[in-house]
């Protein structure tokens, strides 16, 4: 790795970045990463959602253990604080998604 960087740090020099572009296959850049599929934003939304409902019913059972006296002090708070950066977050995209509609309601037609 190191000397990867050592060796791309040489060519650049009074040549600029041509040096580089030479050594870098142009089929290298274009080809798409592998093991990797594309998701829209539904599906991603949708994912997000579904691992905060999750964390909100895993801190839920948390809490219910703890007071019953099977979970520890650490995993209940451990689970309401992954529950609580849940929310937060779900109301933060309610909040950019309320934003834009309404950015979108007030352009002229």
């Amino acid at each position: 790795m190191l000397d990867a960087v050592s060796s791309l740090a040489t060519s650049v020099g009074p040549t600029g970045s041509t040096a580089i572009a030479t050594k870098i296959a142009p089929a290298a850049l274009a080809a798409p990463p592998t093991g990797l599929t594309a998701a829209s934003f539904g599906d991603v939304m949708s994912e997000v959602a579904t691992k905060g409902v999750q964390n909100l019913k895993a801190a839920e059972a948390a809490s219910i253990m703890g007071m019953q006296g099977k979970a520890s002090v650490q995993q209940v708070v451990e689970a309401v604080l992954a529950a609580e950066q849940s929310l937060h977050t779900a109301v933060a995209v309610r909040d950019k998604v309320v934003a834009a509609y309404q950015e979108i309601s007030r352009m002229a037609i």
